[in-house]
């Protein structure tokens, strides 16, 4: 991996995002359809006057669509079930009008496709826990590895041998030489499977990922740099793949696909030695994470001991009412559970002393449930890494093409948090090498208690491709998290989070309209209801957690945050139309759950 040295861009350089103004437009639609939200009713109160507990608001409202035709229109839902789907679950649901789609028995849930008017009888089907839509998901260096200390690792001996990662993506092309063995013989690619029934090779030569984010992914994580002479060489350059395609050519998946590749890489632990899975996408927030059955099939994996490793999204600068790109975590990085990874820059040195957060890189707290993300950054812009030839990225932006040592474009050029979580992945593979007894809870503590913890105040980017906007960026808790990734001191460290206090969970910050201050709340009675490993204890206290991000119990960041006073309609974005309470925010309008650009393949890289 790789980011470009130059300070100014090469002409032409900005085609590679010609993509991204179809991003913006949906952007500026969210901004306006937010904003009619935020006037709108937070409950599950339908246009009839209906008031809905077992069905989600976004689904309640489609209750009475139609087609073209003015017949029902067919919604594809997820229905989670008080106990594992049995023949007499489905049995009922036919009888509602629905086909199956899916089975998620690891979320105790399944996919259908159920007529709009035939909606709200699941609100009496006795079976029936919650339903949700079945959202779509897209496809959320030296320099990198420079940054995170990877050097270190690899001069111990530490490639991630026997470790393997489940990568749920757009596929890897696993034809690569870079994902080969020591002996360029044997593919590490040692298990696929596709859940997203789409073709699986184009006219342009592409093989099995026909998108080409996957395997750039899978490239940051463990490519061996063997056509680069180790220069793009990836984290853990000798860890196994396995390879989970949820995403299709254009990046596109569901709720539905996402979920049936986790289950199957709990159900392959064993066989595989499946100890990280690697989630570079997402979408918006619809529910809270324990109705939300994405963010249960995530803490299923996590409690089958597999670290799961989450990208925050990037939407950093969406700033509804002047909220600045606060409350714009995706789901699943949501879940206080996983492991959620933001990005940061280089600034054309190999020192991390002067790297800086991206501007893009989404910022807590998350909606519904205000829990403190993201976890931890890592380097996420301008990376290069693994191209797939004839890929749809590859052939949209040939601009970004890398040569390999031998003059071939065998390598690509991207940038966003999908870039900055398989660096954390990566990471996660050493660790576990070196011990691998480390429950995942211990992983999660250990990486963020050792995180590099000096940035400045704030910083300022006056520069962005297409968009000639100045961004300006905090570095409080909800920004960077607990600091920037440092696998060197993550391996240096022998603490272990004590296993009697309870899982890592990621805080949540509570408002108090009496004080006006926000402060932490260690516990989850949903998940545990015991203490988290940080609580007060002097070796996990949350002060040697997120460092000078922390004092006391209070939360400490920019004055120019949006929380200051309530009566701001930035409040009010990014802590719910209800001061206080879980109310929806109106970051994540209908436009962005329900459409295809739900999470973008890379953000913008800046410098």
């Amino acid at each position: 991996m790789e980011q470009s040295r130059k300070k100014r861009k090469p002409a032409g350089r900005g085609e590679r995002h010609s993509a991204a103004w179809g991003k913006r437009l949906s952007v500026l639609v969210l901004v306006l359809v937010a904003e009619v939200a935020f006037a709108q009713p937070s409950n599950n109160q339908t246009a009839t006057g209906r008031v809905f507990q077992k069905i989600a608001p976004e689904v309640a409202s489609l209750s009475t669509r139609t087609n073209t035709t003015g017949k029902d229109q067919l919604v594809r839902v997820i229905v989670q079930f008080k106990e594992t789907p049995k023949a007499e679950h489905f049995a009922r649901m036919q009888s509602h009008g629905a086909q199956l789609h899916r089975k998620l028995g690891v979320v105790r849930a399944a996919s259908f496709f159920i007529p709009a008017s035939r909606l709200s009888a699941l609100e009496s089907n006795p079976d029936v826990a919650f339903v949700t839509l079945d959202h779509p998901l897209n496809g959320a260096d030296d320099y990198a590895d420079a940054a995170a200390n990877v050097s270190a690792a690899w001069s111990a001996g530490y490639d991630g041998t026997g470790i393997g990662v489940a990568v749920i993506d757009s596929g890897i092309n696993d034809g690569h030489a870079d994902l080969l063995d020591s002996t360029q013989s044997h593919s590490r690619v040692v298990y696929r499977q596709d859940f997203t029934g789409t073709a699986t090779s184009n006219t342009n030569g592409a093989q099995y990922d026909l998108y080409g984010h996957g395997t750039h992914v899978a490239g940051i994580i463990g490519g061996n740099g063997f056509l680069s002479a180790g220069r793009f060489a990836g984290v853990a350059p000798n860890v196994n793949f396995v390879d989970l395609r949820a995403l299709d050519a254009n990046g596109s998946g569901s709720d539905s696909s996402v979920i049936a590749a986790i289950q199957e890489a709990i159900a392959l632990k064993n066989t595989y030695n499946i100890r990280v899975i690697n989630l570079s996408l997402g979408r918006g927030i619809p529910v809270t994470y324990t109705q939300d059955p994405l963010c249960q099939a995530v803490e299923a994996a996590w409690s089958s001991g597999i670290v799961v490793v989450v990208a925050a999204g990037n939407y950093g600068r969406l700033s509804v009412s002047g909220s600045n790109g606060f409350g714009t975590i995706t789901a699943p990085g949501n879940d206080p559970l996983v492991l959620t990874v933001g990005a940061m820059k280089a600034m054309a040195t190999y020192s991390r002393n002067d790297d800086l957060k991206t501007s893009y890189s989404s910022k807590g707290p998350t909606t519904y449930d205000h829990v403190v993300k993201p976890d931890i950054m890592a380097m996420g812009n301008d990376v290069v890494s693994l191209a797939a030839p004839g890929a749809t990225l590859e052939t949209a932006h040939p601009i970004s093409l890398v040569t390999g040592s031998d003059g071939n474009n065998n390598y690509f050029r991207l940038s966003g948090t999908s870039m900055a979580t398989p660096v954390v992945s990566g990471a996660v593979a050493l660790m576990l090498q070196q011990n691998s007894s480390l429950t995942p809870d211990q992983v999660k503590a250990r990486l963020m208690k050792t995180a590099f913890k000096s940035f400045p105040t704030k910083s300022s980017v006056s520069w962005v491709p297409h968009l000639w906007q100045n961004f300006t960026d905090f570095y409080d808790l909800l920004s960077v998290g607990s600091g920037y990734l440092d696998v060197q001191a993550a391996l240096a460290n022998n603490d272990l989070a004590p296993a009697n206090l309870g899982a890592a969970l990621s805080p949540s910050a509570v408002y108090n309209p009496v004080t006006g201050t926000v402060t932490l709340t260690n516990g989850n009675s949903v998940i545990l209801p015991g203490s988290v490993v940080w609580g007060t204890s002097v070796v996990w206290g949350t002060s040697v957690v997120w460092g000078a991000n922390v004092s006391g119990s209070s939360v400490v960041w920019g004055t120019s945050l949006p929380w200051n006073n309530n009566q701001l309609s930035a409040f009010s974005v990014v802590w719910g139309a209800s001061t206080g309470t879980s109310a929806t925010s109106v970051v994540w309008g209908a436009s962005m759950l329900n459409s295809n650009s739900a999470f973008s393949d890379a953000g913008d890289d800046e410098q």
